[in-house]
């Protein structure tokens, strides 16, 4: 696909039009990882989405929707929420994607946030390969790709903690609200209705109001702040 085509699809996901953009490279690997992402799903169940431009902004815009509120470049930008405690510098950000399947959220955060030391945990050694693929050929570095399952983490913490709607979402988000670090967030990509299976089963951490992701009737970004030593939930 285009990058010309691939920059006009996300434009709803990036804000309003004086908000930062992705830069050219970025565009042209996002068309790389699209071509290998059809490649490797005929043979590697990927994703369920085979047309081009849902790929874009179903996965795409999706996952950089959730990159632009959680490293914002401008943190004045009326277009994304004030968290408290301020989220940290991109620079010294870990960040794991926990069941990353294709690699979204998180390569798209990679690419959004090049600085960010990130964690991709996938137990599926075929979708584990993949991931490997797509790191190599887009020259992405700082990049950890363990196959393993998540509750293998339980004494490393990370500063962001992503997870779209998976499979067993239930018995997974405790174990993804482990492993953020105290002033730490976890960011859910889910659905309208798993909003408050999600609240009840984390009530100790510090739920912002989610926010509406575009094009979409049900879906959520629903960010959650691990309180510091010391503070309490509110």
């Amino acid at each position: 696909m285009q990058s010309s085509r691939i920059a006009e699809l996300l434009d709803p996901f990036l804000g309003p039009p004086d908000a930062r953009r992705l830069t050219p490279d970025a565009l042209e690997n996002i068309s790389t990882y699209i071509d290998l992402l059809q490649r490797w799903n005929a043979r590697v169940n990927l994703t369920a989405i085979r047309n081009e431009e849902e790929i874009v902004t179903r996965h795409f815009g999706e996952s950089l929707f959730a990159a632009r509120h959680l490293f914002p470049e401008n943190k004045n930008d009326p277009g994304v929420p004030h968290f408290s405690p301020p989220l940290r510098e991109v620079g010294t950000s870990t960040v794991a994607d926990l069941g990353s399947g294709a690699g979204f959220p998180g390569l798209p955060i990679k690419l959004w946030a090049p600085e960010i030391s990130l964690t991709l945990i996938e137990s599926n050694h075929k979708k584990a390969t993949f991931l490997r693929e797509v790191a190599r050929a887009l020259t992405l570095t700082d990049v950890n790709i363990q196959t393993t399952r998540a509750e293998s983490f339980a004494d490393i913490k990370f500063d962001v903690v992503t997870l779209r709607a998976v499979e067993r979402f239930d018995s997974i988000l405790p174990i993804a609200a482990s492993l953020v670090a105290p002033g730490g967030q976890l960011a859910l990509l889910i659905g309208q209705t798993q909003l408050s299976q999600a609240h009840s089963s984390l009530p100790t951490l510090n739920w912002s109001r989610p926010i509406p992701i575009p094009h979409s009737e049900s879906r959520l970004l629903a960010i959650a702040t691990n309180p510091q030593r010391g503070e309490s939930s509110k």
